[in-house]
C-alpha cells in the first residue's frame, strides 16, 4: 500500500453504475414479503430476489387495477362462505 494516494481527478458516486432503465431507490418491505421472495429464489436453485420482485411488480402493471367492484364483490362472497350457515339468513324487514 502506498503512503499517500492522489484523489486529485477522483468523483464521488456509486462506484458500479445503475444499469440503463434501473433506478436505485430504497423502500422498506413487510421482513415476511422479503423472506418469502427470497425463499422463492433459493428454491429455485438461485438468482436475484430484486429481479424476482419485479417481475411481479410488471405482472402486476401488465393485468391493469382490478375495478373496485369487482374487489368488493370477491371480499363480500368469501365472507359469506366463510359464515355459518344459519347466520346467512336474509335482513329483517327488506330484502337481501
Amino acid at each position: 500500500m502506498r503512503k499517500e494516494y492522489d484523489f486529485s481527478k477522483a468523483k464521488r458516486g456509486s462506484v458500479v453504475p445503475v444499469a440503463t432503465g434501473k433506478t436505485r431507490i430504497t423502500i422498506r418491505i413487510d421482513d415476511d414479503v422479503l423472506e418469502w421472495f427470497r425463499n422463492q429464489v433459493h428454491a429455485a436453485g438461485g438468482g436475484n430476489y430484486q429481479t424476482l420482485i419485479n417481475q411481479a411488480l410488471r405482472r402486476v402493471m401488465e393485468q391493469g387495477a382490478e375495478p373496485l367492484e369487482t374487489v368488493v364483490r370477491r371480499v363480500v362472497r368469501e365472507e359469506i362462505r366463510g359464515m355459518p350457515k344459519g347466520s346467512r339468513g336474509r335482513r329483517k324487514g327488506g330484502a337481501a
